[in-house]
């Protein structure tokens, strides 16, 4: 364990938003149906599911902020920080992605999987978040529940040796920017964060788009209420000029 995995821990908070009419129900159901499928075709080979449901996770953002963006112009108001919020969203799912493809190799059945899922879940939450902006955030909210407890169900599988606790790939150490000698607990304590942030925004949306207080506690400073940060993150742009920040990324690494 790095000396980085302690404050990241520490910032884990569980929550679960209980459902509090018929949308929340139907989102929680759903997405309990999506976690059964999942555990009976993967088991425990948590490195596989995580390659599959990753590039299922990564389409919400992407449609959330399309969508988002389009009716900022058609109404001609400004999107309050959701497009970036949704759209850096896609952007960390695949990031997850491209670190878990590097540790599982998957399959040419788990690649046609993954297309074909892809297919179906686009094209199903395109729709629902066109009629139904308020369901489709509350299902990513709760999809995100079940992804902290997959990746500590992952965490408890390494902790116990079940599965070999290997080095981290580079992609995953300059992206987060771990310690050079990090290894797959590492990552998994990294992308578990990720999925808990993704959480509580979601979650937050839903209950803005119901105009109610949101249930959840004070989340953390890193990505913790994202319409007001982003908000004064582009009140501020507006009024500095921007400077280019050097890339943290190494094109010679893979």
């Amino acid at each position: 364990m790095t000396s980085k995995d302690q404050p990241e821990v520490r910032q884990l908070r569980v929550y679960h938003h209980t459902p509090v009419d018929t949308a929340d129900r139907f989102a929680r159901g759903s997405v309990k149906f999506l976690r059964f499928l999942a555990d009976s075709f993967f088991g425990r080979r948590y490195g596989h599911r995580a390659v599959i449901l990753e590039t299922v996770a990564a389409v919400p953002g992407m449609v959330g902020g399309a969508l988002t963006h389009l009716k900022a112009l058609r109404r001609f108001e400004d999107d309050r920080g959701w497009i970036k919020t949704l759209l850096d969203e896609a952007q960390n799912e695949r990031a997850h992605l491209m670190t878990f493809i590097l540790l599982a190799k998957p399959t040419w059945f788990e690649r046609f999987l993954i297309i074909a899922a892809q297919g179906v879940f686009f094209n199903l939450f395109f729709f629902s978040y066109l009629f139904w902006p308020r369901v489709a955030h509350r299902f990513v909210g709760y999809l995100e529940e079940e992804a902290v407890v997959s990746y500590t169900e992952y965490l408890a599988e390494i902790d116990a040796g079940k599965i070999e606790n290997v080095p981290a790939p580079l992609y995953a150490i300059d992206y987060w920017g771990l310690e050079p000698d990090a290894r797959l607990r590492e990552v998994v304590i990294a992308v578990r964060l990720d999925e808990a942030k993704h959480r509580d925004v979601n979650h937050g949306f839903a209950d803005d788009i119901a105009g109610r207080p949101s249930g959840q506690a004070p989340a953390n400073a890193e990505h913790s209420d994202a319409l007001q940060r982003l908000a004064e993150e582009k009140r501020a742009s507006d009024q500095t000029p921007a400077t280019p920040e050097p890339s943290k990324e190494n094109p010679g690494r893979i």
